[in-house]
């Protein structure tokens, strides 16, 4: 499981989004947002550069927790 911090999250669009975006990358990703932590969990054979680039590239600032 990747751990990743993103800034800029508040609403369901956004866990929608993010969530796209990385299962269009892994369609058999397994996501878990947490609005409230700013914390978005990855189980993804994906490399971490991969997964920082789909949520940066939804606009979001991200970094690995």
């Amino acid at each position: 499981m990747q751990v990743f911090k993103v800034q800029g999250m508040s609403c369901g669009h956004c866990v929608r989004a993010i969530t796209q975006a990385i299962q269009d990358r892994d369609p058999a990703a397994e996501v878990q947002v947490d609005l409230a932590e700013g914390e978005v969990r990855v189980a993804s054979p994906l490399p971490s550069e991969e997964l920082l680039e789909a949520i940066f590239d939804e606009g979001y600032a991200v970094s690995l927790a």
